[in-house]
């Protein structure tokens, strides 16, 4: 049966001398593994539409788990922009990376949606630190490892918020407060429209250069002390941003 699926392509694999295997992150079947015959071949119509990071619409003679072959494919978007500038593939590499690792974890249809959003917003021109600390708070939830953005995380209290901890893992309370740094209202406040904005609706960002690197900083040490991933895409990322 030939199915049509809206797509990213997240890897790609050799196989044999002229054909390869590409794993899709979907946006209503999780990641598919799909052969492509003939794709490494100069002059196949399927070779720039499987490379890493495509995001089409791809035609499939599907097998549900099992590995799919493929009929042919579209892009939606080139990303031509990205593309072009090697601090923002760093961006996109990693991105596609985590959305494809919590895809593995938990199958639900808003981590493409949120991944599709984010990489079109990059691709528009959008600052890619916000709008992948964005994206990177909002996998959280389907990780298993939410914030609470309501209250205190060591009391409960939802009163005199006075910073917030990656490490700790939420909003310290200036009673509860040790020896935490303690952030500005503005990124406390930020921090919490990170979560809550549709990527979708974003059309301008003024944000301090102060708050967008406090605000990947708390990202950065909670996602190395809740996550348990270890990205290579961070590494490199972290490489190229300098």
């Amino acid at each position: 049966m030939i199915r049509e699926f809206e797509g990213i392509v997240v890897s790609e694999t050799p196989y044999s001398e002229s054909s390869k295997i590409i794993n899709i992150l979907t946006k209503d079947q999780g990641v598919i593994g799909v052969m492509a015959k003939g794709a490494k071949r100069i002059k196949s119509p399927l070779r720039v539409a499987t490379e890493r990071f495509t995001l089409g619409i791809f035609s499939v003679y599907y097998h549900k788990d099992k590995l799919s072959t493929l009929v042919s494919a579209d892009i939606i978007n080139p990303l031509l922009n990205i593309k072009t500038d090697i601090v923002k593939i760093g961006y996109l590499t990693y991105i596609v990376e985590l959305a494809h690792q919590t895809a593995k974890q938990n199958d639900d249809e808003h981590i493409y949606a949120i991944l599709k959003s984010a990489i079109l917003k990059i691709e528009e021109g959008k600052d890619p630190m916000v709008i992948t600390n964005i994206l990177e708070l909002k996998m959280l939830d389907y990780l298993g490892v939410g914030i609470d953005l309501d209250k205190c995380i060591k009391c409960g209290s939802k009163t005199n918020i006075l910073t917030i901890s990656g490490d700790e893992g939420g909003y310290i309370c200036s009673d509860c407060r040790t020896n935490e740094l303690i952030y500005s209202d503005k990124t406390i406040k930020m921090f919490r429209l990170y979560y809550y904005v549709d990527i979708n609706s974003i059309t301008d960002l003024k944000i301090s250069e102060e708050v967008t690197h406090n605000i990947d900083k708390i990202l950065t040490d909670y996602y190395e002390r809740f996550t348990g991933l270890y990205l290579k895409s961070k590494e490199f990322l972290k490489s190229v941003a300098k």
